[in-house]
């Protein structure tokens, strides 16, 4: 991966360039998690479902939809993933941090497993909207993981204030 602040960065081709950028927020909403409890990555700050586990657990969703979903026509029910975004913020008893980034890192391979070799004006067939290019695609992601790491910054600082204060 490239760095995308060196100077070789800038004059990438445009490929080598979305890769880095998705791959940077991938590993900052992973790390959204690192050091919180497991009440902590559950605990609701918001009146949305949106948790820190939760996102990671919608962004793992997201992977899916959009590099299985999208590049292979499989539904989502052959793809094992909820019908709707909503529901992909549910957590289980059995959701833990651990869980949740192991099968976030799979989701992750498997995107990065099923575009292997394809460039941005690759057509997807499998999306509902119709066929379209793995640079959409690519765009869209990066758009939604980087909005998402903004959620996981706040409610990380909320977490890590709430450490602070003195507890009632």
């Amino acid at each position: 991966m490239h760095n995308p602040d060196s100077r070789d960065a800038y004059l990438a081709p445009f490929n080598v360039q979305i890769n880095t950028f998705i791959e940077q927020h991938r590993g900052m909403l992973a790390a959204s998690l690192e050091g919180i409890t497991e009440e902590e990555a559950r605990r609701r700050l918001v009146q949305s479902k949106t948790t820190l586990l939760g996102l990671v657990k919608h962004a793992t969703f997201v992977e899916r939809v959009w590099f299985g979903e999208a590049v292979t026509g499989a539904s989502r029910t052959e793809l094992s993933i909820p019908a709707t975004p909503d529901e992909s913020f549910d957590l289980q008893e059995s959701d833990t941090i651990e869980s949740v980034l192991a099968d976030y890192a799979a989701a992750v391979a498997q995107s990065r497993q099923a575009v292997a070799g394809m460039d941005g004006d690759t057509l997807l067939p499998g999306n509902r909207r119709g066929p379209l290019p793995l640079r959409w695609v690519q765009q869209h992601l990066l758009r939604e993981v980087a909005q998402h790491c903004g959620h996981a910054d706040i409610l990380r600082e909320l977490i890590l204030a709430a450490r602070s204060r003195p507890q009632e």
